[in-house]
């Protein structure tokens, strides 16, 4: 990861322009992400003379991302190793902080961007238990033995048909030495490969679904920020992990699956297995963790897509002060969110003969899915992220690599930060 620091006033060089940077700190990052695509390989001194507080940390966070490049199966290309800022004020540990929010979003990156070859469930179990442990973070790696006692049936049909058997990763974290700001449960969606299952996708549309985890990279992600931070709020991350593969032991169109705590789905489309997984780990969440507040983040519909683009997340919530602070959050880390309507008169769309709701009501797509996951979340304060769309970016852009973006996992951290 780029390595970025203060250097006294005078060591910038002689023909270095002052950086000219807008005031409004989202505007920083993005133009501190496009500077990172001019650096030279090796070590850099840019003139920041006045950079300071949170517009510093933004354009760290910039610098830091927009030279980020996924290396797993090649050797890195030369490129900026180290950037000195000249003329920074950084009395507040602010270059720190951003430092710290860049590494968890490169984690999140990397996670998600892993061949599926290499991320099975059991891989991303110890992945988080490698990374938040260090950071004092309780990581524990449910396993299958441990899914059936606990009625997990949403998690096991869809994981049933890999070699690469289901997990639920519960990584806690409960501060120490100050008492804890309530207790947030940050649910993701942990698909480490999508096919479809029997309702095959078709086409290239596979091409990209070792990234279908991106919402269980960003709550766990945001975790680490948390806890590098030591932030006093108590946060649970929850990430249902499964393959959707296909074989003799698939769960099938016309299957009812009774998840944790009752409720039961019926299965019209294999390839709507984000919410089978969720739906187990809602109900869990919200019947054992005693959440102050509750949030989910998948990328579950194409229809989000379609709707809102590649740049913005959908927000579902039954909560409006969750609601606003969420947008807040989406607006200072430029992951920004667009609120989405819960609406009563599409829940007959849902209805099921022989189940408590079916799992492919149809249009609107987006809707109907967070009316699927809504009764999990029980009486708790809940809001869905759909991030179907900025999860992914087709090329470079600013500080966004072609690949998976970490989408969500500056946004959840800094929200969680409010609340303390």
């Amino acid at each position: 990861m780029l390595d970025v620091h203060a250097v006294p006033a005078g060591a910038a060089p002689a023909d270095s322009s002052p950086l000219d940077l807008p005031a409004d700190p989202a505007a920083v990052r993005e133009a501190g992400g496009k500077r990172a695509r001019d650096l030279a390989a090796g070590s850099t001194v840019l003139d920041a003379e006045g950079l300071s507080g949170a517009r510093l940390t933004a354009f760290v966070e910039g610098l830091v991302l927009g030279t980020y490049r996924f290396t797993e199966a090649r050797d890195p290309k030369p490129g900026a190793t180290d950037v000195g800022l000249a003329g920074v004020d950084d009395t507040g540990d602010a270059i720190a902080r951003g430092l710290r929010t860049a590494a968890a979003v490169a984690w999140a990156r990397d996670l998600a961007n892993t061949p599926a070859a290499t991320k099975t469930p059991v891989w991303l179990a110890r992945q988080a238990t490698a990374e938040l442990g260090p950071l004092g973070v309780d990581v524990v790696e449910h396993d299958v033995d441990w899914l059936r006692a606990q009625g997990m049936n949403g998690v096991l049909a869809v994981g049933g048909a890999s070699s690469a058997p289901p997990r639920l990763i519960e990584a806690s974290w409960r501060p120490r030495g100050a008492k804890a700001a309530g207790h947030v449960v940050l649910v993701g969606k942990g698909i480490t490969f999508d096919t479809g299952g029997l309702n095959r996708k078709v086409g290239d549309r596979m091409r990209t679904m070792h990234t279908d985890m991106s919402g269980g990279a960003a709550v766990l992600a945001a975790l680490r920020s948390v806890a590098a931070e030591q932030v006093p709020v108590r946060v649970t991350a929850l990430v249902p992990a499964a393959e959707n593969s296909f074989g003799a032991a698939s769960y099938r169109p016309s299957d009812v699956v009774r998840h944790h705590g009752g409720r039961t789905s019926e299965i019209l489309n294999t390839d709507a297995e984000g919410r089978i997984v969720l739906a187990d780990a809602l109900a869990y969440a919200a019947a054992r963790l005693r959440p102050s507040a509750l949030v989910d983040v998948a990328t579950l519909t194409g229809a989000m897509k379609l709707a809102l683009g590649m740049r913005l997340g959908g927000l579902f919530a039954t909560d409006e002060a969750l609601a606003r602070e969420l947008l807040a959050a989406g607006e200072t880390t430029g992951e920004r969110l667009w609120r989405m309507p819960l609406q009563d008169e599409y829940v007959p769309r849902l209805d099921s003969d022989v189940a408590d709701a079916n799992n492919s009501p149809g249009t609107p797509g987006a809707i109907t899915a967070a009316l699927f996951l809504r009764p999990f979340a029980g009486e708790v304060p809940w809001a869905h992220l759909d991030i179907a769309g900025p999860a992914r970016a087709g090329g470079n852009d600013g500080m966004i690599s072609r690949g998976a973006t970490g989408f969500g996992a500056r946004l959840l951290a800094d929200w969680v930060r409010a609340r303390a």
